[in-house]
């Protein structure tokens, strides 16, 4: 029987509740509705008292479990649309984030932001927000791309003392599925080579992992070999991984799916520019989203995102160089 990202992401949660009573969730919807992806559907019965809908303020849901977090809980807060985050920003980066660093003591605390785009959403549902939270000292920033990782990663954000942005793509929910979840996984920041090659690497992370495999198969049948490196989360960023496949491949291309200033790809590019110059054999490149509001209309945003088409175009453009 196989399970879907969002099932993964419901059944690390209920592990995480079962395993430790410290652990409740809090967030709009989040009991008997279910929440608004479905991600703690039937949780609330399961754990009574520990499942609890909050009133519709983002920075009041943060600042509880902030609140909470210091007095020895471990809170999992969801945010309907990592675009309602902006909302808690203040209390993400000004209160969690500098917490330890000001007092000694811990903020265990995940916030859940469903991002990404999906068809007809618009700007204010769609935001891929995980660059502006790795710029931020003191915050966790993980980006899953697979079923298992999705549940371990969450596990892990669950189990460690710091405040983690757990940015999980709602265009996986339904559309990724595994046979079975993990008993072991990789620790977090550490990078994944998921498909190995001697032409070209490309670093990704979230959902542009799919579209960037799609996009070596295309390259395949042309003879290129192009290797992908999955990030997995991007603070901390596995240079080294990131270092070792370029050092194999010579070429660089970098691809995400949030705006492109100060973006990860940005960060990647700079890092292997300053300290891996001499491997590269034509100047690294990046694929990001246009530098626009995200459109509504279906045809306009998939123009405005990478797809495995404008992924494989840049490929073969870095190729030539």
């Amino acid at each position: 029987m196989s399970i879907t990202y969002l099932e993964a992401i419901r059944e690390a949660q209920a592990k995480a509740l079962r395993d430790d009573p410290r652990v409740f969730i809090y967030g709009e919807d989040v009991g008997k509705f279910g929440g608004a992806f479905k991600a703690t559907k039937n949780l609330q019965e399961q754990f009574p008292g520990r499942v609890i809908d909050a009133p519709i303020s983002e920075d009041a849901i943060t600042g509880f479990a902030v609140g909470s977090a210091i007095e020895g809980m471990r809170p999992i807060i969801e945010m309907q649309f990592a675009d309602f985050s902006t909302v808690a920003f203040n209390q993400i980066v000004n209160q969690a984030a500098t917490l330890y660093w000001r007092t000694n003591v811990s903020c265990p605390l995940v916030v859940r932001l469903p991002c990404g785009g999906t068809s007809g959403s618009g700007p204010f549902h769609s935001q891929s927000l995980e660059t502006i939270y790795s710029h931020y000292p003191g915050l966790v920033v993980m980006t899953p791309a697979t079923v298992e990782d999705a549940y371990s990663m969450l596990l892990e954000a669950v189990a460690i003392d710091d405040p983690v942005v757990f940015c999980e793509h709602k265009l996986l929910y339904y559309h990724l599925k595994a046979e079975k979840l993990p008993t072991e996984a990789l620790p977090v920041g550490k990078a994944r080579l998921v498909r190995e090659g001697r032409d070209m690497t490309v670093v990704t992370y979230s959902a542009m992992v799919h579209e960037s495999l799609a996009a070596a198969e295309e390259l395949a049948s042309d003879g290129w070999e192009i290797e992908v490196v999955d990030l997995r989360s991007v603070k901390p960023l596995d240079t080294d991984t990131v270092m070792a496949s370029v050092a194999r491949t010579g070429r660089l291309l970098c691809v995400g799916e949030a705006w492109p200033w100060g973006g990860v790809t940005a960060e990647v590019i700079a890092r292997v520019s300053a300290e891996g110059w001499g491997l590269l054999d034509a100047p690294p490149q990046r694929l990001n989203a246009k530098d626009t509001p995200i459109p509504y209309h279906p045809n306009l945003w998939a123009a405005h995102r990478p797809t495995a088409r404008s992924v494989a175009d840049a490929a073969r453009r870095l190729l030539r160089m």
